[in-house]
């Protein structure tokens, strides 16, 4: 199974809540749609930016989303006591139970690991 792994960190500059961060992730969102958007001339406004530009500030606001994301999983984890690692397993799971990932075989020479990244016990 292919992985593309980001490692953002703690923000600790802030004291982020379960509810600034629900409200944060939305406001990203927003900003990562109007960037889809003005990619697609679905703002009604002419774009002057390429195609490049407009994927790189795509990238951008995408990231914004993942580090609000990975912000609401610290903010879990330090005020409930989520265990991360394994709500990441549960998720990998439940995208292999309904269909979305199928996890390649492991070559025989291999030794069972997965290049590519961990391989998940399902």
């Amino acid at each position: 199974m292919r992985m593309k792994t980001i490692a953002l960190p703690r923000l600790n500059n802030l004291s982020p809540t379960l509810e600034s961060t629900a409200l944060k992730l939305m406001e990203e969102a927003g900003e990562l749609s109007e960037a889809i958007g003005k990619f697609r001339a679905l703002s009604g406004e002419k774009t002057r930016l390429d195609a490049r530009e407009v994927a790189g500030a795509i990238s951008r606001e995408l990231l914004d989303v993942a580090q609000t994301a990975v912000t609401m999983m610290f903010v879990l984890e330090e005020e409930s006591g989520i265990d991360v690692d394994a709500a990441l397993k549960a998720h990998v799971e439940k995208l292999i139970r309904k269909g979305y990932l199928k996890l390649d075989p492991a070559p025989a020479d291999a030794g069972g690991s997965d290049a590519d990244g961990p391989s998940i016990d399902a």
